[in-house]
């Protein structure tokens, strides 16, 4: 599953390609601020970053401190990313998803719209993709833990 999801967010790099080309050529080219359009590649780099964190680590392309893991036997390496996931994955991903709830909540309540003159009018939708990051990285701990103790 986050193989596809992160295939799919991935998708979404041409189109972020476009709107910052467009950005830069409107504002420095025809001398025209597009705030809805500079908000909008924001709001694209999220979706993309938060939707492919699973598939990054679970093609291993996360960032990893390996002095000692690099050259390791592979029982190490099968504890060291069991201990990993457990103790400080998991957790990370309850705590990111606990204290997202109520900002995201909060922003839906108000229908938070953008700050700046001429900006989306659509922050809440934004501040939903928040869980999208621990929901990939959750089920990308547990298939790893799976891939591990099978």
């Amino acid at each position: 599953m986050n193989n596809k999801v992160g295939k799919f967010f991935a998708l979404f790099l041409p189109v972020l390609l476009v709107l910052m080309i467009a950005v830069v050529v409107s504002r420095y080219f025809f001398g025209v601020g597009r705030t809805d359009l500079q908000e909008l590649t924001l709001y694209l780099h999220a979706l993309i970053f938060l939707g492919c964190a699973g598939w990054a680590y679970l093609e291993d392309e996360h960032v990893r401190v390996d002095i000692l893991y690099r050259n390791s036997e592979p029982q190490y390496k099968k504890l060291v990313n069991t201990l990993g996931i457990i103790f400080f994955l998991f957790p990370t991903v309850g705590v990111l998803a606990y204290y997202s709830t109520d900002f995201v909540s909060t922003s839906w309540s108000v229908k938070e719209i953008s700050t700046e003159p001429g900006g989306l009018k659509f922050v809440y939708l934004q501040k939903s993709l928040i869980f999208l990051f621990p929901i990939v990285l959750a089920v990308a701990g547990l298939k790893e833990l799976y891939k591990l103790w099978k």
